[in-house]
């Protein structure tokens, strides 16, 4: 060992090697603590919670049969889930999700939609100016009758729910 010098731990290193070694130490606490918060809060693993809510359906008037059904569904879970179709055994299951749009001061149009997401924490509220169920109106329907729906989730499987015939104008459309 002649002519080698002995590697021998200076100041400035030893100072260098621990800043080194902060870093990722700092960031791995920080991670950890908000994982810990939200963990706490108790929406670690959180599934989705959809609540359906407020079903109304229109009473079709003269000769046509196609209609107008909404509903308010919340989603007090912690996953986003997703509305991918409605069926009805009193329409025939003929149900199409649909959203409105505005084509000028005095004209709207309907698109369907293959789904319509429901967010984790939040509220889709249907309504004529937005997100709707089409379904062809039974000509025995009156103004306060009950129509069945069963609403297909994402994750939340199917939730069945009722709808009650309305006048458009009435029932908060």
């Amino acid at each position: 060992m002649t002519g080698q010098r002995l590697w021998r731990p200076t100041r400035r290193r030893v100072t260098d090697s621990l800043i080194a070694a902060l870093a990722p130490v700092a960031a791995c606490g920080v991670a950890l603590g908000g994982l810990t918060t939200w963990v706490a809060q108790g929406n670690a693993g959180s599934p989705a919670r959809i609540a359906v809510t407020g079903g109304r359906v229109f009473l079709s008037f003269n000769s046509t049969r196609e209609t107008s059904a909404f509903f308010r569904i919340t989603n007090s879970g912690g996953a986003d889930d997703r509305l991918l179709k409605v069926t009805s055994s009193a329409t025939g299951g003929d149900a199409t999700l649909s959203r409105h749009r505005m084509a000028g001061a005095r004209a709207a149009y309907g698109q369907a939609v293959d789904s319509a997401a429901v967010p984790a924490g939040e509220s889709l509220a249907m309504s004529p100016f937005g997100t709707d169920v089409t379904v062809r109106a039974k000509e025995t329907w009156r103004e306060g009758d009950l129509v069945p729906f069963t609403l297909h989730f994402a994750r939340s499987g199917r939730i069945s729910t009722l709808a009650v015939v309305v006048r458009p104008g009435m029932g908060g459309a």
